[in-house]
């Protein structure tokens, strides 16, 4: 499988179409992947190895969405569009390169990722695109051509059902990244 060129897509367009494909085109059971929302209560993430970083600094987001393959008896597969890692690349590589440790970070950049099964996600996730414009309704940059992803009966967005990062709001569950690191280095499906 190749990045994808052309139109620029948001993080979570790009994962969602990712998702549509792998149920679709690839000998992949939908179980086996999830969405992962990375970012915290203050919006501020940092990951290493982005394409936008300059030398081996972190780019901060304010959340990050990649696509985890947890596939039985095999090391679970991260798939990110914004990393200059090998695409996909191992969770291990991926932990060690890109999220590295909490440890020597300020509090305020600690991460939290919101684990959603990619079948939950591609029934769920709707957008307008509005995070995309400024206050004034310009687009920050040139949206997709293709029109926005929503689901049945919806025209708004709920995107920040995934990107905030309460336990008991939203979908999936939310992990640290110390506990996510802990649990997905094994076999999700056995926890």
């Amino acid at each position: 499988m190749l990045r994808q060129s052309g139109p620029v897509l948001t993080r979570e367009e790009n994962v969602w179409h990712l998702c549509s494909w792998f149920r679709s085109e690839a000998e992949v059971q939908l179980q086996e992947l999830y969405v992962l929302f990375i970012s915290n209560h203050h919006r501020t993430v940092p990951l290493w190895r982005q394409k936008s970083a300059r030398g081996d600094l972190p780019v901060v987001w304010d959340y990050h969405v990649v696509l985890l393959w947890s596939r039985p008896s095999l090391d679970p597969l991260i798939f990110d569009l914004d990393s200059v890692l090998d695409f996909p690349c191992s969770l291990q590589e991926y932990t060690t390169q890109a999220l590295r440790s909490d440890q020597d970070l300020n509090p305020q950049y600690h991460r939290l990722i919101r684990v959603i099964p990619a079948d939950l996600f591609l029934q769920k996730f709707s957008s307008d695109r509005s995070h995309m414009k400024k206050p004034d309704g310009t687009w920050t940059m040139p949206p997709p051509s293709y029109p926005p992803i929503q689901t049945q009966g919806t025209t708004s967005t709920n995107l920040e059902l995934f990107i905030q990062m309460k336990q008991d709001q939203g979908l999936g569950q939310v992990h640290s990244l110390q506990n996510f690191i802990t649990r997905f280095s094994q076999d999700p499906n056995q926890s």
